[in-house]
């Protein structure tokens, strides 16, 4: 058999942050421990009921639309999906079919030696279902999560192994984090995965398998190897590859059969009668949230600071990181007016000092602790030799602590290096120990030492060490 390769494209829902559920009126808190306490008549799909669009959830899901480059359409249609669920108590479940807000998007996967366009289907908008939870011998239905705003996202099987499909997914819940409109936390259900898996030689597509409801980027992935293991186990023994939907058992790590795969016809799609038509118009589409992708921040800084994507992708995983790391380079570089040097200093620090102190410390970075500019301060200082790499890294531990602003630390251990003050310094030293000043004319070279120790003393161990030896050196030999 030839060689097979994986084809794969993945299906993702995403729970959207707004103040109220997709059509009502009702608290979107999914997480709310109390069951059945944000509920009203529309989200739990009682008769004669009318459901309204929630503005806010459009405008989200506008927004990761043109993040995602992807057309937009004007018009665009809600529909009725048809399936029997006890945590869908309507029947059905209001989604986007034949005219979904978007189109023809894309993510750009950037690692070291990997640059690879992952095309985007589609996005649409619909509403979650009901939780349902089970017992030994009973289940109930907690409507909490009904009607929630989740946006699904589909891609084109472009991704061929489990790792990309790994980096696609966290480029894409980096980038959802970046606009704000959603946690995007898998450990809470806020985003769930599903992968269809083919095998296929060259560019042919094979027997599809859904694999659903996935909860963790790390079981996508684990999905995902399984699956293009089984399935390639089946077909060098002659076997054929069964179109069907499988689950993954987080236990065992394995998929396992759930039911033979649904078409569109299964579900019975119709366009909802109580819901108009969305139209997207200029004024609407403007108010989405616009923000650079971490993708193409990540080609920027290779071409603008030269680094390359291992480095940048640490930059990069908060917003406010990537902000600062510019807005430091930025002020440090203007003062050195050396690049390399700059980046130098600026990625020394920040990689191996600051990230490693907000790990130890669990906190995020923010401004009411340190601040760009403070940060660039702290390393000319340092640049200008006038104070150590010790009180850099003393400096950046005080200030993420709360303790200190930096400022204030710099003030405090800067060095010395005025020579008048240096030199007025020395002098009251010796006034104060002639003992040790004639020990040094008779010959006892430790009495140097000794003395350069009592300036250091005095200073708090800010006096510029080399100049304080010069001085101190000049003022001895005039006394001989």
């Amino acid at each position: 058999m030839k060689n097979l390769i994986p084809k794969i494209g993945l299906e993702i829902h995403l729970e959207l942050a707004t103040q109220a559920k997709l059509f009502c009126s009702c608290k979107n808190d999914p997480d709310e421990p109390e069951p059945n306490k944000n509920i009203c008549p529309v989200c739990t799909g009682q008769p004669g009921v009318l459901p309204v669009l929630n503005e806010s959830a459009v405008i989200k899901a506008l927004s990761l639309a043109k993040a995602l480059k992807m057309k937009i359409n004007q018009k665009s249609l809600f529909a009725r999906k048809h399936y029997f669920y006890p945590d869908l108590p309507k029947n059905y479940q209001i989604s986007q079919y034949e005219l979904p807000l978007a189109t023809d998007g894309e993510v750009i996967l950037v690692r070291e030696n990997l640059r690879k366009k992952i095309r985007i289907r589609r996005l649409h908008l619909e509403e979650d279902t009901a939780k349902n939870i089970h017992f030994q011998n009973y289940s109930l239905i907690d409507f909490n999560r009904s009607g929630v705003p989740l946006v699904e996202i589909v891609t084109e099987p472009d991704l061929n192994s489990p790792e990309e499909a790994e980096i696609f997914a966290e480029e894409l819940v980096l980038l959802i984090r970046y606009l704000k409109i959603s946690q995007a936390d898998a450990e809470k259900g806020q985003i769930r995965f599903e992968a269809n898996i083919s095998l296929a030689e060259e560019d042919k597509l094979g027997v599809k398998v859904e694999v659903k409801n996935i909860g963790s980027i790390q079981s996508l992935k684990d999905a995902i190897a399984y699956e293009i293991e089984r399935q390639k186990a089946v077909l060098e023994k002659g076997g054929v590859i069964s179109q069907e939907t499988r689950g993954f058992d987080e236990i065992k790590r394995i998929t396992f059969s759930q039911r033979e795969k649904e078409e569109a016809e299964d579900y019975r799609y119709f366009p909802d009668p109580d819901l108009p038509p969305l139209l997207v118009n200029e004024e609407l589409e403007n108010r989405a949230i616009l923000t650079e992708t971490p993708w193409d921040k990540k080609l920027r800084f290779e071409k603008e600071y030269k680094i390359e994507p291992k480095l940048s992708q640490i930059l990069i995983r908060n917003q406010f990181l990537a902000h600062f790391f510019e807005e430091a380079f930025s002020e440090l570089y203007r003062l050195t007016d050396d690049f390399e040097e700059t980046k130098r200093l600026i990625l020394n620090y920040m990689l191996n000092d600051l990230i490693g102190l907000l790990e130890k410390l669990k906190i995020e970075l923010r401004e009411t602790l340190l601040t760009p500019h403070e940060f660039a301060h702290l390393l000319f200082v340092f640049y200008q030799n006038k104070i150590s790499s010790k009180i850099v890294k003393e400096a950046l531990e005080l200030s993420l602590k709360g303790e200190k602003r930096v400022e204030v630390i710099i003030q405090e251990k800067e060095k010395i290096s005025d020579a008048e003050i240096l030199n007025n310094l020395i002098e009251e030293i010796l006034r104060e120990n002639e003992k040790s000043v004639v020990d040094y004319k008779n010959g006892k070279k430790e009495a140097f030492e000794y003395l350069i120790g009592l300036i250091m003393k005095k200073t708090q161990g800010r006096a510029d060490p080399q100049l304080t030896r010069e001085i101190l050196k000049d003022k001895l030999e005039q006394e001989i």
